[in-house]
């Protein structure tokens, strides 16, 4: 923020853009970008902004996401492969999402439990035995 106030004061100054944006080790693009946001928005402009999205594209539509959470309750033992599949059904005009996808929306919500990844056997016959020969 401090460097950026400077940047702008020596541009008010006078001070060629080039050179100003040479000094400070940023490119003109970014040097023109700093002094528009301070025309702008003034002081304001030169804090930092958030990079999170605005929008997100492939989110779910609120529909959809709540006839999900809505048939997992009704039915608590039907898995994801289920539920696409009445989504299917029921929603035709709408991209349907992966099943993956719903299983994740699941997952967020707290109706997937989780279990223990199952071991790889080795195949030594003595592993695994509990009385010794």
């Amino acid at each position: 923020m401090d460097e950026r106030l400077q940047f702008v004061a020596r541009r008010l100054a006078g001070e060629p853009m080039s050179e100003l944006c040479q000094e400070f080790g940023i490119s003109r693009k970014t040097g023109y970008k700093i002094f528009d946001r301070y025309q702008d928005y003034g002081v304001q402009g030169l804090t930092d902004r958030s990079r999170r999205p605005h929008h997100y594209a492939h989110k779910l539509p609120f529909q959809v996401e709540n006839y999900i959470l809505n048939l997992k309750r009704e039915h608590p033992s039907w898995g994801a492969r289920k539920i696409r599949e009445r989504l299917t059904r029921r929603f035709s005009d709408i991209k349907i999402p992966a099943k993956s996808t719903v299983h994740a929306l699941l997952d967020r919500h707290g109706f997937v439990e989780r279990r223990g990844r199952a071991r790889p056997c080795t195949g030594n016959p003595a592993v695994g035995r509990s009385t010794p020969q």
